[in-house]
């Protein structure tokens, strides 16, 4: 459940709501995971860059690349 969950979230952008209906997950479970993804989001940016091994990388790099531009 996490992986679908993270994979949803992180690489497809979609909402809890919309997780939780195209998976038939608890709505309350994923919305769960979704806000502890939220809320350490800081541990990544106090860490070094790292590797990218997707398409979108986690956290404010799905939005905007610390080292590289984005394929658009």
């Amino acid at each position: 459940m996490l992986d679908a969950i993270l994979e949803d979230y992180v690489e497809d952008l979609h909402s809890a709501v919309q997780i939780a209906n195209d998976r038939g997950l608890d709505l309350e479970l994923v919305k769960r995971v979704t806000r502890m993804i939220d809320r350490a989001e800081y541990k990544r940016q106090q860490a070094a860059p790292g590797i990218k091994i997707s398409a979108k990388a986690f956290g404010y790099g799905r939005r905007l690349p610390i080292a590289a531009k984005s394929e658009a």
